[in-house]
């Protein structure tokens, strides 16, 4: 709320609200100090002052502000859901979610970045990361906590492209069809199949509901894509239209998983 004091011959105007910081201003006339204090209340109402910095050191990483926030209301919405939910789990048992948002820099991410690559690869890091990058923009953003840069945004990462490009070479096919018969689920033959022939991702697969096939016209809808659009794609010629040597995928380009 709006405080006007007088100060001798002038009029001081405070502004204070919970989570924002306080702003003053002195004016010569009191009709001037009711408009300023009108205008500064209008753009609190609009969360348009600077938030409080010390906001920051009242909160740790891993406080409900911040990632069980984002893990119970942003993550819970995407697909990844289990996923996210799983990595930020454990991001919550590590040290670091213990310090105050206000002294966690770069140099700490980066000291977390190091000691994960000791167990799992420069890719899976990143990806354990990247739902942590994507909660300092919400806070920042929607939240409105006064974080001056995100402490992940300049994070290096060395060797975490790891782009697969190789297809079944000869022979490769027919090997693992014969493995896959030796499996009790009878799906997997044809999984397998249709997987080579279409270059669809394993998702895509199973998602795949008879109301998605379109018989007339030899398509199928894949209504649940990683991008998040649905596309329709060309049935296979055949289910045995793959064999040794002919490995590529007839109706779309190859899908990475």
């Amino acid at each position: 709320m709006a405080t006007i004091r007088r100060r001798g011959d002038k009029y001081e105007v405070q502004i204070r609200r919970s989570g924002l910081q306080q702003v003053s201003k002195t004016f010569h006339l009191f009709k001037d100090a009711q408009a300023w204090a009108r205008h500064m209340e209008v753009q609190a109402d609009r969360h348009e002052l600077p938030s409080d910095p010390r906001v920051l050191q009242q909160v740790t990483l891993g406080e409900l502000y911040l990632v069980t926030r984002y893990r119970d209301t942003i993550a819970s919405k995407k697909r990844s859901y289990d996923r996210e939910r799983f990595m930020l789990s454990t991001l919550l048992a590590h040290p670091i979610c213990r310090r105050r948002l206000s002294e966690v820099t770069s140099a700490h991410f980066a000291a977390y970045r190091d000691e994960r690559l000791q167990d799992i690869k420069p890719v899976s890091v990143k990806r354990e990361l990247a739902p942590v990058r994507h909660l300092f923009e919400i806070a920042r953003n929607e939240w409105r906590l006064p974080i001056k840069e995100n402490p992940l945004a300049r994070l290096q990462w060395k060797g975490a492209d790891q782009r697969r490009e190789r297809r079944l070479r000869p022979g490769e096919f027919d090997r693992l069809i014969q493995a896959a018969t030796a499996c009790q689920n009878r799906l997997i033959v044809p999984i397998i199949r249709l997987a080579v022939e279409t270059g669809m991702r394993r998702g895509e697969i199973l998602s795949i509901r008879r109301s998605d096939i379109d018989a007339h016209n030899r398509a199928l809808l894949i209504r649940e894509t990683k991008t998040g659009h649905s596309r329709t794609i060309p049935s296979p010629s055949r289910p045995d239209s793959v064999s040794e040597g002919d490995c590529r995928p007839r109706a779309l380009p190859a899908q990475r998983p």
